[in-house]
C-alpha cells in the first residue's frame, strides 16, 4: 500500500490527483477507485493500477 495526500479532487466531475508521500509523484484517481469519501488534504492509502494513460490510484481510503 502506498500513502499520500489528496492534492485535488473535483466531486462534480468525479476525479482528482493524489501526491505520493514517498516519491512526490502524482497519480490520477477516479471516483470509481475510492473506498472512502475524500476531500483535498486528506491523507490516504492506495494501490496503483495500470490505466489507459498511466498508473491510476485505486482502493483509495483515508488513514
Amino acid at each position: 500500500m502506498n500513502k499520500g495526500t489528496i492534492k485535488f479532487f473535483n466531486e462534480t466531475k468525479g476525479f482528482g490527483f493524489i501526491k505520493d508521500a514517498n516519491s512526490e509523484k502524482e497519480y490520477f484517481v477516479h471516483s470509481s477507485g475510492l473506498i472512502d469519501f475524500v476531500k483535498e488534504t486528506d491523507e490516504v492509502s492506495f494501490e496503483l493500477q495500470q490505466g489507459q494513460r498511466g498508473l491510476n490510484a485505486v482502493n483509495v481510503k483515508r488513514v
